[in-house]
């Protein structure tokens, strides 16, 4: 029933040349022939009805284009983690192990662990236990208001002797012996009261340590039978590359900053296609990931629209898996700005105001001979002091960056920012054919964000993690195909106006040229166009307008 899953194209692929390399699959533009591919897997899902209320929460589908020992071309098709509640599908490859089969170690494992998670449960909410607390509580109160009381007492006699010591004439020996023995009296009535208030609370205490200490027990084999469950699943998944070597999830990650896998390590659709692939003796040749369905709350995902594979759960698995592979270089690690000079828009002797291009980094990244603008400021003025960058613009906006000569202007610049007194504007053209909700000609957008730790450098909108992103908008032209808008930060944060145009909650319409939240173009259409500050030496406020090329 499974056996054969590499499908033939439907139509004619002779007149599409191969590709030379193979996809680098965390920044690519799909091959032709994974979009056809593409088209004939989701005509493949539309057919079944029986998915449309899963899917519609989305999910990631993926295709591989192979070549067999004979030179014949084919794809293979998968899905992220399972679907319908199974991880065996006619026409998508099989997982790399299925977890879910009724009769393997982690189902029944999983079970196990279930039943503890039912007693944990049952005791935490066992009446005995739960009287016993409340009884312990009500008595603690009782013995605190009456250990209250009798300290009171003790206070009051207290003063009422030391009265008596200091009256005139002075009491006698006999008198004075008589105080003393009050007092003790008094006190070793005292803590006769609390040692008898303690003890009552002695056995239902006791009762109620037993049923923690049974809880603790259970919780603690949980998360020891947890991690083992866990540890063993992630040895099954035996991950091949195109020389035939193997390694399993947990040597994979063990090289890496966190160690050990994260949930879902090794189910998502490229491993599954490329380990089938190997096993198969089927030759990679390109790959395609794109989503369908609704965007998740956090993230954004547009129905239809090619992702490239995540970070967290895949680099690490893929750095191994394409190995023996001839792939495309990064994209990103190209220097396209390397004889770029840079638009200088206002100088005076204490800073800068540059044009930046896009596709040039505002600071060194990653790869330390891509040019930025740090660089050319740094080069162009040697003696300058401190940082020079006061704030930064993403490698694919273009606009108005500021520069400092100086630490001293450099912080005072930065405190303006901190302080939200500089204001900046930009100006960006949405996919109008995303425009599927009617946007109110200006507003405001207070999406939280923080980074998604699975698939940097994407962030997501996050109430518990994020923090506070607010950008006032107004739309100047609107067309089917684009949507002209101006953005109005009163936060900084990283991809802010790039995430509140392509969110769900926020405008629904990703930027033009946004690889990350929407669709690849020939450049991102944002600009930072205008940007206005108090010059930190003359006090005087400084405008500075630069209008974008498109």
């Amino acid at each position: 029933m499974y056996e054969l899953m590499n499908h033939f194209f439907s139509q004619p692929i002779s007149h599409i040349p191969l590709p030379e390399k193979f996809t680098y699959p965390f920044h690519y533009t799909p091959h032709p022939l994974c979009i056809l591919a593409a088209e004939e897997v989701k005509a493949h899902i539309e057919t079944h009805k029986e998915w449309e209320e899963e899917l519609s929460l989305g999910k990631m589908f993926g295709v591989l284009i192979v070549e067999d020992n004979e030179g014949i071309i084919s794809y293979l098709a998968a899905f992220s983690g399972n679907l319908a509640g199974k991880n065996l599908h006619p026409y998508f490859v099989p997982p790399v192990y299925d977890l879910l089969q009724p009769k393997g170690f982690f189902k029944i494992e999983e079970e196990q662990i279930s039943n503890m998670n039912v007693q944990i449960k049952e005791l935490e909410s066992d009446s005995t236990f739960l009287n016993l607390k409340q009884r312990i509580k009500a008595q603690t109160e009782r013995a605190a208001n009456a250990l209250d009381s009798a300290k009171a007492e003790l206070k009051t006699a207290k003063k009422a002797r030391e009265l008596k010591r200091q009256s005139i004439p002075p009491p006698s020996e006999e008198e004075q012996a008589v105080l003393t023995k009050e007092s003790q009296f008094q006190k070793a009535n005292f803590k006769r009261l609390e040692r008898e208030l303690n003890k009552l609370l002695e056995e239902p205490k006791a009762k109620v340590v037993a049923f923690e200490a049974a809880i603790e027990h259970l919780k603690t084999q949980r998360k020891e039978r947890s991690a083992a469950l866990q540890q063993k699943l992630f040895e099954q998944f035996r991950m091949l590359n195109a020389k035939g070597e193997i390694k399993d999830l947990c040597a994979i990650f063990k090289e890496t900053v966190h160690k050990v896998p994260p949930g879902g390590a090794g189910e998502c659709a490229l491993p599954k296609l490329l380990q089938y692939a190997y096993l198969h003796h089927l030759k990679p040749l390109a790959m395609a990931e794109l989503w369908w369905g609704n965007s998740p709350k956090t993230e954004v995902r547009n129905h239809g629209y090619y992702y490239p594979s995540c970070k967290g759960k895949c680099e690490p698995i893929l750095k191994h898996m394409l190995q023996g592979l001839d792939v495309d270089e990064n994209p990103l690690a190209a220097d396209i700005c390397s004889h770029t000079e840079l638009e200088i828009i206002f100088e005076d002797e204490w800073l800068v105001v540059v044009n930046k291009p896009s596709g040039m980094l505002s600071v060194p990244g990653k790869v330390e001979t891509a040019n930025s603008v740090y660089q050319h400021m740094r080069k162009k003025y040697p003696l300058a002091t401190g940082p020079m960058i006061v704030h930064r613009l993403d490698m694919a906006t273009s606009g108005l960056l500021l520069i400092a000569k100086s630490k001293e202007v450099h912080q005072h610049l930065q405190t303006q920012f901190k302080n939200r007194t500089i204001k900046k504007r930009y100006v960006a053209l949405l996919d109008g054919r995303k425009s599927e909700k009617l946007i109110k000609k200006n507003g405001r957008i207070e999406l939280p964000l923080c980074p998604n730790p699975l698939d940097r450098p994407r962030q997501m909108v996050s109430e518990v993690y994020g923090k506070s992103a607010i950008t006032d908008y107004r739309i100047v032209e609107s067309s089917e195909k684009y949507i002209r808008i101006l953005f109005y930060p009163l936060t900084g944060r990283t991809h802010q106006l790039r995430v509140h145009a392509a969110h769900p909650e926020g405008l629904g319409c990703p930027i033009i040229g946004d690889e990350l939240y929407g669709k690849k173009a020939d450049r991102l259409y944002l600009h930072a166009e205008y940007i206005e500050f108090c010059h930190p030496i003359s006090q005087k406020k400084i405008c500075m307008e630069k209008e974008a090329e498109f």
